[in-house]
């Protein structure tokens, strides 16, 4: 078995409003930044798991991501996976 480490970024759908987003970009405006044109707010986690290989790893993952960690219907999903040392 090997170690590895996944980081896993969960975001809302282009086509879902994002209100903590706006929220987000409306403070950067009050903040001075007027040039921020838009903010999407997501999740971002690390997993480290140990798995017979590579193939079994990113299924691993990807199907944690499917369970749980991200809801199919409104948010998307992408991960790096590299092994721990």
């Amino acid at each position: 078995m090997s170690a590895y480490v996944a980081r896993v970024y969960v975001t809302l759908k282009p086509t879902v409003n994002d209100p903590q987003g706006l929220t987000i970009k409306g403070g950067l405006h009050s903040l001075g930044f007027a040039e921020v044109e838009s903010v999407r707010a997501g999740k971002y986690m690390e997993i480290r798991f140990q798995a017979n290989d590579r193939a079994h790893a990113e299924k691993q993952v990807a199907e944690m991501c499917r369970l749980l960690l991200a809801n199919p219907v409104i948010e998307e999903f992408r991960f790096a996976l590299e092994e721990a040392s």
